[in-house]
C-alpha cells in the first residue's frame, strides 16, 4: 500500500495565529518527505532478502531499523496538523477529563513544559490502563513512544515547525499553540 500526503493548505492564508504560510509550506514539505521516505521503504522491504538480518549491518535490518522513524515521522505531522485550526469545541467527556487532571490550563502548561524538553514531539495522551491524562515528551519519532496510550493532542516542537517565525524563540511558537487548537478534533479523538 502506498500512502498518500495529505493536504492542508487550509491551514494557510491566516488560518492559525502567529505561523505563516512559508513557515507552513516548509513543514508541509517535511511532512511530505516523510512521506516518500516511508513508501520507499516499504517498497524495498517488499524485495529485499530477510534471511541474514543482522545488528551490525544488514539491508533488511537498516530498513527495519528506519521504517518506524519514516511512519511515526508522516503520522504525528498528520496528528500535529490535523488539531490546529482553531476552535473551543470541547466534548463534555473531553472538559470531564481536563478537569479530572486539574483543569485545561493546568494541562496544556504541562504539555508546553515537555515541548520545551528539547526538540521533539510533545503528547497529550490518554492512558489505557489507568484512563487519565498524560503528557509525554518523545525526542525522537521512534524512541521513547510510550505504549498503551490514546494520542489526543500532539505538538511538534522540533525546530522546523517554527524557525522561519520565531528563530531560536521556541518558547513564543508554543505561546500561540494553545490558540491554534483545534479542540473539536483533539474531542474526537477522545470520544473514539
Amino acid at each position: 500500500m502506498a500512502y498518500t500526503a495529505k493536504n492542508y493548505d487550509h491551514l494557510k492564508g491566516g488560518a492559525l495565529k502567529g505561523l505563516s504560510d512559508s513557515q507552513l509550506d516548509q513543514h508541509f514539505g517535511l511532512y511530505k518527505g516523510y512521506v516518500t521516505k516511508l513508501n520507499e521503504i516499504e517498497e524495498r522491504l517488499a524485495t529485499v532478502d530477510n534471511t541474514k538480518p543482522n545488528y551490525s549491518y544488514n539491508e533488511y535490518s537498516e530498513l527495519k531499523r528506519r521504517e518506524a522513524v519514516a511512519f511515526n515521522g508522516s503520522f504525528l505531522h498528520e496528528l500535529y496538523f490535523e488539531n490546529l485550526g482553531a476552535d473551543n469545541q470541547i466534548s463534555a467527556g473531553l472538559k470531564a477529563a481536563l478537569d479530572a487532571a486539574g483543569g485545561q490550563e493546568k494541562v496544556l502548561a504541562d504539555l508546553k513544559a515537555c515541548a520545551l524538553g528539547g526538540p521533539g514531539w510533545a503528547l497529550l495522551t490518554r492512558n489505557r490502563r489507568d484512563g487519565k491524562l498524560h503528557t509525554y515528551f518523545v525526542a525522537e519519532h521512534h524512541l521513547g513512544m510510550p505504549i498503551e496510550q490514546d494520542l489526543l493532542l500532539v505538538v511538534d516542537s522540533w525546530e522546523h515547525a517554527y524557525m522561519v517565525d520565531y528563530g531560536t524563540a521556541r518558547p513564543k511558537y508554543l505561546d500561540i499553540i494553545p490558540e491554534n487548537i483545534k479542540w473539536s478534533e483533539v474531542s474526537k479523538r477522545f470520544g473514539k
